[in-house]
């Protein structure tokens, strides 16, 4: 007998993987819910898994889904961090005003 593929394993590891790209990229808050989600589909993925381990196939997808949303979620927070810090502190117009000179000077 063939076996399935575990369902919620795939996409835990596509959101994992996106979750890490918006975390560092775009926008923290993204990739923390992003991750979160992702870490709520490797959890479904490694129960049906565990109802019946004989029946599925994918299960590294679901623990790599896991592992990839966590380190997301934890880049979310750090970067999250950083950038309050940054506001907080009255660097962050520093910080743009050094990047408007910078395009300036490269225009």
């Amino acid at each position: 007998m063939d076996k399935e593929k575990l369902p919620h394993s795939q996409s835990a590891l596509i959101l994992g993987i996106v979750s890490i790209f918006t975390a560092c990229c775009c926008f923290n808050i993204v990739g923390i819910i992003i991750g979160i989600i992702g870490l709520s589909q490797a959890k479904k993925a490694m129960a049906i898994h565990n109802n019946d381990p004989n029946q599925y196939d994918g299960i590294n997808n679901a623990k790599t889904g896991k592992t990839t949303s966590t380190i997301g979620i934890v880049i979310g927070v750090i970067s999250l961090i950083w950038l309050i810090y940054m506001m907080s502190t009255g660097q962050w117009n520093v910080m743009i005003e050094q990047y408007q000179q910078m395009m300036e000077e490269q225009m």
